[in-house]
């Protein structure tokens, strides 16, 4: 992936806008608050406890603009002066982390959305073959009423995020957006053949994939640095 500075203001960032371009079904939120809490989670020195308050941060501040079209209705409201019309929710919305690490971003979210219905997939990657496994769904009954924000900090192979959505869809989902901390090239364009309809949101799209598929250069195994396990 190549970077490029872009004159901001007075000051100089990265920007990583050029490389969306190529994926249509690709957003990249490179807000200055999200990639500087990035280079943060990036950081081998970050500890665990850090490392779990950034990814809450993080994947609050993306679902923030990631919702910014989601469906309203007009309503009436009695403030303590006088009536207004103001704007509701359409739908019920619903979150859905991939297990195990996806579980590091639901409460950055759930602050955001406490109204959030939760749901849970379990899914884990045979390091032999790369495809996923799924041990456990859990979804509410009401997920295809309204949005689902699929969650998972990695978009790697994209085999994970493929296979979530298909369970996602068998149950009626129609709009499925999938939030991502880091993904690679390889993982957009797969989720973009398997599902092209499927928006995808992260905050980096990094170089590309090593030869036992982790993403480069990356930010380590999320989930053992979410939860301390290695």
């Amino acid at each position: 992936m190549s970077l490029r500075l872009e004159q901001i203001g007075h000051g100089l960032r990265y920007s990583t806008r050029m490389n969306a371009s190529s994926h249509p079904n690709l957003t990249i939120l490179d807000h200055p608050l999200i990639q500087d809490k990035m280079a943060r989670l990036r950081d081998e020195s970050t500890t665990h406890e850090d490392f779990r308050r950034l990814i809450g941060q993080v994947a609050g501040l993306m679902t923030f603009q990631a919702s910014r079209d989601l469906p309203v209705t007009e309503t009436n409201v009695r403030t303590p002066l006088e009536d207004v019309v103001a704007a509701r929710l359409s739908a019920p919305v619903t979150l859905v982390p991939i297990l195990r690490a996806g579980l590091g971003m639901v409460e950055g979210i759930v602050a955001l959305m406490s109204e959030a219905n939760v749901g849970h997939i379990g899914l884990y990657r045979d390091e032999s073959t790369l495809k996923p496994v799924t041990y456990y769904c859990k979804l509410p009954a009401m997920i295809a009423e309204g949005p689902v924000f699929l969650v998972d900090p990695m978009l790697a192979t994209g085999g994970s995020a493929i296979a979530a959505t298909e369970v996602l869809q068998t149950h009626g989902c129609k709009d499925i957006r999938l939030i991502c901390l880091v993904a690679a090239p390889e993982g957009v364009e797969a989720m973009a053949e398997a599902h092209p309809g499927v928006r995808v949101f992260v905050a980096a799209l990094d170089r590309e994939l090593n030869d036992v598929g982790y993403i480069l250069p990356g930010l380590g195994d999320a989930g053992d640095r979410i939860f301390g396990t290695r």
